[in-house]
């Protein structure tokens, strides 16, 4: 209890020296910790009307959309606007070939026109409350006290506020917990979007980079009950009246402006130590190398074929987010010199350890102890890697193994063989809809190529079967594909009918099961070690906690909602570079290219920039603005955040970070470190000028 005490008086005595720029702070902490600094640097809100659990305040207006990206409230009606690649995959299930909203964008202009997302959830942030010394107290008691602690504290909660669901999170690397409570909508209803040469112009080339030119936004609905109350999709369903919403800014932005974003990062590891560094950057390698096979083959068919541009749209979309990124991350890790900087603070650490008894005692093997631990897990969780990034990406294999396990599941639940067959047919089938046979072939004999080369590098087929080092994978692939019953949702149905329960004696299950036996055997040894880490990095964490007061005192994030602040500014990438801090459609247009699918320009978009016709969405000098940066912490997740002017108003969406910045999870680069966001402007001009819809724009609340 003594050691959880010290830490957050040490956080919330240091947080005013933390630079404005990085960190992403706590809300409940940010009257004690930065409300100050967020003055000083020309916030014009009080901490209050931020956060507070008693009264409405701006977090009541910002939502998990998706569970992966963040989203806003921008109308008294339910609006939402959040991030075009964050709506991707529920537009492209929406789209057909002859509704090709991803293609030609799409707006509502009713509400009858909206439509229903099926499984697309809204989270709203209800409150969070420090609960660490409770479960200290428990802790004393042994890991089962804990967990019943744990769950008192859900359940009391849950009594109080329902239609609501209740988690406990940690923070620290479990050196303090919050219970955070939210309630989640579950009729969300497509409102419109751009189309894809607007909301994802620039496509994987200007991915990660600056300058930048993409309307990356795209418009939902929330609806509820007649009570306001979460609810199933119905038709009786009314919008959502929200507690909060965002007014919006036409007044701009120029250098030196304060901007606080509002979201849900995903994940950092900033208190990473040099061997989970060196691991992950061999983890990538793995990744990167993987995807560029995987992709390569799906760009080909989508290419060449419209049903299947459709079709994997957003599973390569996603994939190749991450296979950019990490590769950016290795050069900046390299130029910037990371895994060094980080082994010179272990030393130093260790040194500072090493001078007290007592600090001996608490941290003196966290750093040696992680080490180990890394050495531990390294091989089995390489191998791992590799399968998962392509043996794993093959679907008909996964398809399954997917349906195996949930045909034993339904067993277990005493259902017989005939309906078990039934429960996981219906789990399966949806996933048809984005699948192409042919293609899944192609990318099966790519994998299992990619697969046994680099296996046989590394030792990793010591637990398959012998003829795999040798066998005509071509031959191989045809073969199980040709034969399969998951070839098809028609397929599979027919196979049920005629062979029951045999289909899962099929050459296709058993590929699947013999390489999850061959990865996950010695993936085992793993979750003992990951424990031990898990340890280490707590007793280190808290040591670093201790050691640098003074200096960022933010948690890791973990996707709860977090909050940054800092200015627009540009930044000088190399010598004689200097970006300024916003484009222009203009430079949409410089990068024109019809024959190149990334750089298409709308016709329409064309001429209204040939017009000048930017309506009140220009700037004083006539221009229209598309984006602009500034100097916020954010990571993945953010997607779709609002970016806030001093007062609290709608400025734009933060999209992205900058090709010098990759290895911001890790370490904050402040030199460098940018966040690019789409500028509300071009938001409303496309919404308006471009799509029509501007019965949108009368339920918002407009500044200028």
């Amino acid at each position: 209890m003594k050691k959880i005490l010290c830490i957050l008086t040490a956080v919330a005595v240091f947080a005013s020296n933390v630079r404005a720029d990085e960190g992403m702070w706590m809300l409940p902490l940010i009257q004690k910790m930065n409300g100050k600094a967020m003055k000083d640097l020309g916030c014009r809100l009080t901490p209050k009307q931020i956060y507070d659990i008693n009264h409405t305040s701006l977090k009541d207006a910002i939502v998990q959309f998706g569970g992966g990206c963040t989203g806003e409230i921008i109308s008294g009606q339910g609006l939402l606007v959040t991030n075009h690649h964050c709506g991707y995959r529920n537009i492209q299930k929406l789209s057909s070939v002859e509704h090709d909203y991803l293609k030609d964008g799409y707006w509502a202009m009713n509400r009858a026109e909206e439509l229903p997302c099926e499984g697309l959830t809204v989270t709203f942030l209800e409150y969070m409350q420090d609960v660490t010394a409770v479960l200290d107290k428990a802790a004393k008691k042994g890991e089962e006290a804990v967990e019943k602690a744990k769950a008192k504290l859900i359940e009391d909660a849950g009594k109080d506020h329902p239609h609501c669901d209740v988690e406990i999170e940690s923070f620290y690397d479990t050196n303090v917990y919050y219970l955070i409570v939210y309630k989640t909508y579950r009729d969300i209803r497509f409102v419109g979007a751009p189309p894809s040469s607007i909301g994802k112009f620039g496509a994987d080339t200007d991915n990660w980079m600056w300058p930048r030119h993409t309307g990356d936004f795209s418009m939902f609905r929330v609806y509820a009950d007649k009570d306001n109350n979460p609810a199933d999709y119905s038709i009786d369903n009314v919008p959502y009246t929200p507690k909060q919403h965002l007014n919006i800014s036409l007044k701009g932005i120029e250098p030196g402006d304060y901007t606080m974003i509002m979201g849900y990062p995903g994940r950092t590891t900033r208190f990473q130590t040099s061997p989970e560094l060196k691991f992950q950057i061999e983890q990538n390698d793995i990744r990167i190398a993987a995807r560029t096979v995987r992709q390569n083959v799906l760009l080909e068919d989508m290419l060449a074929d419209p049903k299947i541009k459709i079709q994997y749209a957003s599973k390569y979309s996603g994939s190749s987010n991450g296979w950019k990124k990490w590769q950016g991350m290795k050069l900046a890790f390299e130029k910037l010199g990371i895994i060094e900087r980080a082994e010179a603070e272990e030393r130093e650490f260790n040194e500072w350890v090493n001078a007290n008894p007592k600090r001996v005692e608490k941290y003196g093997t966290a750093v040696s102890d992680i080490r180990n631990c890394v050495e531990a897990i390294k091989d089995p969780s390489l191998a791992f890697t590799l399968a998962y990034e392509s043996v794993y990406s093959i679907e008909i294999t996964t398809f399954a193994g997917r349906m195996k396990s949930a045909f034993q599941k339904a067993l277990g639940e005493g259902k017989d063989t005939t309906a078990a067959l039934a429960g996981a047919y219906d789990v399966l089938a949806p996933h048809y809809k984005d699948y192409s046979f042919e293609t899944d072939r192609k990318v099966a004999k790519a994998m299992m190529k990619f697969y046994r080369d680099n296996a046989k590098k590394e030792n990793y087929l010591k637990n398959l079967p012998a003829d795999f080092a040798t066998m005509d994978i071509d031959a191989f692939v045809d073969e199980m594909f040709d034969s399969s019953s998951f070839k098809s949702e028609e397929t599979l149905k027919n196979a049920i009918a005629t062979k029951g329960a045999g289909i899962f004696d099929e050459q296709t299950l058993k590929t699947f099961m013999s390489f999850s036996a061959a990865v996950f055997g010695p993936y085992a040894s793993v979750q003992k070690a990951d424990g031990q880490v898990r340890q280490a990095r707590k007793a280190y964490t808290a040591g670093l906690l201790e050691w640098k007061k003074g200096e960022p005192s933010y948690p890791d994030a973990n996707f709860t909602m977090r909050l940054t602040y800092g200015t627009v500014k540009g930044y000088s990438p190399k010598d004689a570079v200097i970006y300024r801090h916003y484009t222009t459609l203009d430079g949409v247009m410089e990068k024109e290219d019809p024959n190149n699918w990334e750089f298409v320009v709308p016709a329409k978009l064309k001429q209204l920039w040939k017009e000048q016709d930017f309506g009140q969405y220009a700037m004083a000098d006539g221009k229209m603005p598309v984006a602009f940066l500034s100097n916020n912490d954010i990571t993945g997740g953010n997607s779709g955040s609002p970016v806030l002017n001093a007062n609290g108003e709608l400025i734009g969406l933060a999209f992205d970070g900058n090709w010098e910045s990759m290895s911001s999870d890790v370490m904050f680069e402040p030199d460098l470190q940018r966040c690019i966001n789409v500028d509300i402007r071009y938001v409303l001009f496309i919404v308006d000028k471009f799509g029509g819809a501007g019965w949108l724009l009368d339920e918002m609340t407009i500044v200028k």
